[in-house]
């Protein structure tokens, strides 16, 4: 047998002999773009502290990956559906690692936000690609269980991020959390080359570059809106890119609605099982991401846990996912995916409300309930809805699917760490001002109320005057721990909600177990029994 996978999975007589080595390959493409997310969450602090970062210069860090990964991921699918998949998968590798390698290299904020630009883009090639990689490759009969292996990587990754970065931070610099991926992408490119077989779709037309440039504007602007306007205030910058989101996605829609042959035919999103899946992912992540930016703010700076270990203190969220997806994927077929999300998005829910009880007095315990109810939700019910997603486009639109759900995901998580981070910024900064009130200096007070991390620096200084004395610096330090456990409290409230009202929204959109669907959803669910009953 050669070492490279040449014949197309379209050309093949039968399944793919090899498709679960080929499950293993996309799993670990898809573990490193999350991971580049979740682990720089405990290489910030470092980070701030070697290149000098402000506030805004880690914000933009950050925005430089997220950015073009959630923009571009539709467009960037629907070229891999049309000229090739595995290919596409194997260039977003290579982009990844290059942007990695120059990430652990540079010493100055602008090449920094360069190099998660870079990933950015990897990222938004491979994501799509694994999926709709997974979809060709898999028979029906057997997608869900795939999805459900793809989603439990994805929550294992979220967990999996600090951990290995908080590994790497105890005796290296925060570049190595950079240089890290790198193998991983090499192993990857190989191992697609090896068992993931080339996959394209046939019969495709010209690609609706207009509807696609509408897209990456629209997604674009809207994502770097929510993510600066709350932070750093509705400026010019933020305010423009409000109001090209606001007309963009209006007019992006009147051309796709308009186009023979669309880049996405938003006409879905009058489909309930479609458009009720999608606001499922996206709010599932809203929360998720969001709760766990700051929980792990908490467990750094409030209970004093270094990077590795809190790194080992998110891991019961991945045990979590893996018993979710375990689950679902014995229920999902009996019991139909509804009761699943549904479920899923009660018990998330429920999770983020818990760390309403947050106080300054709470330890570790009082946030192991809420990760582990967040993980089993994850795993429970986005699979079931991603399955649903990606069943729902034809063969040719794969990339495309994927896409779709994908900055589903993203978006949601990029709205949930910008408005609940947003919220919590708010509500400390408020707190520490009535906690505090005049009894430090203007400058000290601005840099207390910036971050948390502000507060406890500013704390340490105090300690080392020694007009001030350790009580004064003591005590600043308990009112910012206060501060910042009141935000903690009062932003789950709003997130809760959020999360209560979206499941609501969802609960009334999912169709029930009986929905007979359009005839295409019917032929589509004929073809899947007929094709267990043949294998």
């Amino acid at each position: 047998m050669p070492f490279f996978t040449n014949t197309p999975v379209e050309k093949m007589p039968g399944p793919y002999p090899r498709r679960w080595w080929a499950l293993l390959v996309l799993s670990l493409s898809l573990l490193i773009v999350v991971m580049a997310n979740t682990s720089l969450i405990v290489a910030a602090p470092d980070m701030t502290k070697d290149l000098g970062l402000s506030s805004s210069d880690l914000q933009w860090i950050i925005d430089g990956y997220t950015v073009p990964y959630a923009a571009l991921m539709l467009v960037l699918g629907a070229i891999g559906d049309k000229y090739s998949r595995r290919g596409a998968l194997v260039t977003g590798l290579l982009i990844f690692a290059g942007g990695s390698v120059m990430g652990s290299l540079v010493d100055e904020t602008s090449l920094a936000v360069a190099a998660r630009a870079i990933m950015g883009v990897g990222a938004a090639v491979v994501m799509p690609a694994t999926l709709s990689l997974l979809v060709a490759v898999f028979p029906k009969h057997e997608r869900a269980k795939a999805i459900t292996a793809w989603t439990a990587t994805s929550g294992l990754a979220i967990a999996a991020g600090p951990l290995v970065a908080g590994w790497l931070l105890e005796d290296h610099a925060w570049g190595s959390t950079f240089l890290i991926n790198v193998p991983i992408a090499v192993a990857a490119v190989f191992g697609a080359l090896a068992l993931v077989p080339p996959s394209k779709a046939e019969g495709v037309g010209r690609i609706d570059y207009v509807g696609g440039l509408l897209s990456i504007v629209s997604v674009a602007a809207l994502v770097y809106a929510a993510i600066e306007g709350p932070h750093f205030g509705w400026g010019v910058g933020p305010m423009t890119s409000a109001v090209v989101a606001g007309l963009g996605i209006p007019v992006f829609v009147a051309w796709e609605l308009r186009h023979p042959n669309p880049m996405l035919n938003v006409r879905k999103f009058t489909e309930r099982q479609f458009s009720g899946s999608m606001i499922a992912v996206l709010l599932f992540f809203f929360g998720t991401l969001g709760a766990l930016y700051y929980t792990t703010l908490y467990l750094q700076f409030v209970l004093e846990y270094d990077a590795l270990e809190t790194g080992f203190r998110l891991l019961p969220m991945a045990a979590a996912v893996f018993v979710g997806a375990a689950i679902t994927g014995q229920l999902t077929p009996s019991l139909g995916m509804k009761p699943m999300v549904v479920t899923g998005m009660v018990v998330g829910t429920a999770g983020v409300l818990l760390l309403t009880q947050v106080n300054k007095g709470s330890s570790y315990t009082d946030f192991l309930l809420p990760i582990l109810m967040l993980g089993f939700a994850i795993g429970l019910s986005v699979s079931p809805a991603t399955d649903t997603i990606m069943g729902s486009f034809p063969e040719s639109d794969l990339g495309v699917g994927g896409g779709a759900n994908d900055t589903a995901l993203e978006l949601g998580g990029s709205l949930g760490i910008a408005i609940l981070g947003s919220l919590l910024s708010t509500n400390y900064e408020d707190r520490l001002t009535d906690l505090v009130g005049g009894r430090l200096p203007a400058g000290a007070m601005e840099a207390a109320k910036d971050s948390v991390g502000g507060g406890v620096a500013v704390a340490e200084e105090v300690a080392k005057n020694p007009a001030a004395g350790a009580q004064q610096a003591q005590a600043l330090l308990d009112a910012v721990h206060e501060a910042f456990s009141h935000g903690v409290a009062r932003t789950s409230m709003i997130g809760g909600i959020i999360m209560a009202v979206g499941t609501l929204v969802v609960l009334m959109v999912l169709p029930g177990r009986h929905f007979r669907g359009t005839g295409k959803h019917k032929k589509h669910v004929e073809e899947q029994k007929q094709e267990a009953i043949a294998s």
